[in-house]
């Protein structure tokens, strides 16, 4: 049964989409549960739901309007973090809210029946587009190549920011560059776990890998190849018992994580 469904297009596409989505996910998750900002992400998530209620209203993909969302609060928030020295977690909160908001409202405004935005908000990896998988595409070649080639500019950035600023490192060009790597990332799961749930896929894997390593790459590494198995094995309980995908991914990935936890604190003790 599970060979079978590769005969289909929407199923070979949900299965590249899981590794795509696996990878990108892995690196960049990895650099928000390093720099401890799950939140802000949470955040930068929730302000894009007004993008894509804007991108049905005015006719465009709604895809792209997340992302323009996604990158405007991001930047927002961390400017007016800096400069107004307000707390970040206050803002996170008015752009969350803002965000879901904008996107009832402009989904309000549309003529007729209102679209189903069940997929945006919790993810449905067997509908997955060709423009999903292209804008995939591009934003894990954008990912890997600016970590690769600048790894020790984020390793430093990472674990001693002041010490990077003396050292002449632009810290909030890299910053402001991390920023728009989570809204990329963001927007390349909205179809795969959703709104609601990309946080946990964006902070599981990573917590997984750390249980057994604290070095970096190696993080990156693990957490990319824990989460292929997660959204591999959701995708295909989800298409063999017709259940949501999102969801299913979610549960796998946090039951592992407890299993993993538990077995690691008795070794320790041991």
């Amino acid at each position: 049964m599970i060979l079978e469904a590769f005969k289909y297009d929407f199923f070979r596409n949900a299965f590249i989409a899981a590794i795509l989505a696996s990878i990108v996910c892995g690196i960049i998750g990895t650099i928000i549960v390093e720099k401890r900002l799950v939140m802000m992400s949470g955040g930068i998530a929730h302000t894009s739901f007004g993008g894509i209620g804007l991108g049905y209203l005015l006719g465009f993909e709604p895809i792209l309007g997340a992302f323009g969302f996604a990158v405007i609060a991001a930047i927002s928030i961390s400017t007016m973090t800096r400069r107004a020295k307000t707390n970040s977690d206050v803002l996170v909160g008015i752009f969350w809210s803002v965000g879901m908001s904008l996107g009832i409202f402009f989904v309000s405004l549309m003529e007729g029946y209102p679209p189903d935005m069940t997929s945006y908000l919790f993810g449905d990896i067997l509908t997955v587009s060709k423009f999903s998988m292209n804008i995939m595409i591009v934003a894990n070649i954008i990912v890997v190549v600016s970590i690769v080639f600048l790894f020790n500019y984020w390793k430093s950035y990472l674990f001693d920011e002041e010490f990077s600023r003396v050292l002449g490192i632009p810290t909030r060009l890299l910053e402001n560059f991390l920023f728009i790597m989570i809204a990329l990332t963001i927007v390349v799961l909205l179809k795969v776990v959703g709104i609601i749930l990309v946080i946990a896929l964006l902070t599981i894997p990573p917590a997984i890998a750390k249980l057994f390593t604290y070095d970096l790459k190696n993080m990156m590494i693990i957490s990319s190849i824990i989460g292929i198995i997660f959204t591999v094995s959701g995708l295909f309980i989800s298409y063999i018992f017709n259940i949501a995908s999102g969801a299913t991914i979610i549960l796998l990935a946090a039951s592992a994580y407890f299993i993993l936890a538990i077995f690691k604190g008795k070794v320790n003790k041991k």
